[in-house]
């Protein structure tokens, strides 16, 4: 009796072995998506593209949809996200304290190497340009993006309020933070005199609110900002990586002319062609606004004495100085000269010598961590 139930038990403990190797076998991923707008639009676009990279790769892939950007940010760094969709400014976030790394970016569909961030008005309104916002006679209502958005937040924030050494709060009537639809749609339907958005959200309002869009006017453009990267953990299986790295690079660019056809309309639906390689060298210019931002607010501060801005100044310039020497040592780098030959490709829609480069590509950026 007593060895038929140590039989017993043992085929019970191998059977639950059994399992969790079959369950293993099964890479699920959440892939977390930026509050740019509201989660029902979101999905509408992002929703086929990870059904395609579910059906492409085999794994099981979840959507995580955010109330703002720092539930991604920080599902990431409790792991609860493996792979997701920032912008520039919440991809410094990722990879400063949630372990992330870029190594892919977006490309505009149109071609563009990047964005614009915009500050918008009602077409009706007598703001006419950023002297007029500037006025700061607290009557305008101000609509500004999430703290960790790229262009709705740490952009105008650094071209406009930190180089003039302005408060918003003290400029403005009232500020709030909210998404680039909510504030887009805000301004077009006069609840907000101004507000922070960006190019790509305006062409999105162009297909979801094409009223909305026509009761928007826009007063002030940015300078170009690199394309928005997609994220994966650091620590994130060396096999995933290959795998998800080879089919996001492949995905509209290998393939029959319909599966190709398709991607590309799925892309399209993102408003992007076929994504690129990436590092984190394109955090670089962003850190460099990010600790422009902080010196002005610190020359600003009154309460602190001349001694007092100088310490803290001092380490932020250094850091600046630092960016400024890798940016400039990454545009002949050893990751431009390796990505090198596949843009040539690209462009010769060689799909022979493509599938072999984004396999050496995707084995390289699988274990080579980038700075």
């Amino acid at each position: 009796m007593r060895k038929l139930v140590l039989i017993a038990a043992a085929l019970a403990m191998a059977a639950g072995v059994s399992v969790k190797v079959a369950r293993a076998e099964t890479t699920e991923l959440n892939f977390g998506i930026i509050a740019t707008e509201a989660s029902t639009n979101l999905k509408t676009v992002w929703d086929p593209f990870l059904q395609a990279m579910a059906k492409g790769t085999g794994f099981k892939v979840n959507a995580f949809y955010a109330s703002d950007y720092a539930g991604v940010i920080e599902a990431m760094r409790f792991k609860k996200v493996q792979v997701a969709w920032f912008g520039n400014k919440s991809a410094m976030e990722a990879a400063n304290r949630s372990n992330g790394e870029i190594f892919a970016k977006s490309v505009d569909s149109d071609g563009n190497p990047g964005y614009w961030s915009h500050l918008l008005v009602h077409k009706d309104s007598p703001i006419k340009n950023l002297d007029d916002v500037l006025k700061c006679d607290k009557s305008i209502n101000f609509g500004i993006g999430d703290p960790n958005s790229t262009s709705g937040f740490l952009v105008p924030t650094s071209y406009i309020f930190a180089a003039k050494n302005i408060d918003p709060k003290a400029c403005f009537k009232t500020v709030r933070n909210a998404s680039h639809e909510a504030n887009g749609m805000a301004v077009a339907n006069k609840q907000l005199d101004v507000a922070t958005n960006n190019s790509e959200n305006l062409r999105r309002l162009e297909i979801t609110a094409p009223e909305a869009r026509k009761n928007i006017r826009v007063i002030w453009t940015s300078p170009l900002i690199p394309s928005d990267p997609l994220v994966w953990r650091k620590d994130l299986d060396v096999d995933v990586k290959t795998k998800l790295y080879t089919w996001v690079m492949s995905y509209g660019r290998i393939g029959t002319p319909e599966e190709i056809a398709s991607a590309k309309k799925i892309m399209a639906g993102l408003q992007w062609a076929p994504f690129i390689p990436s590092s984190n060298d394109q955090l670089l210019p962003i850190r460099v606004l990010e600790a422009n931002k902080s010196i002005m607010k610190i020359k600003g501060d009154a309460k602190l004495s001349a001694e007092e801005k100088a310490a803290q100044v001092a380490p932020l310039e250094a850091d600046i100085k630092k960016y400024d020497e890798a940016a400039a040592k990454a545009e002949h780098g050893a990751f431009t000269k390796q990505v090198a030959p596949f843009f040539g490709a690209d462009k010769a829609n060689d799909q022979a010598k493509l599938k072999k480069l984004i396999g050496d590509l995707a084995a390289n950026a699988a274990t080579t961590p980038t700075h």
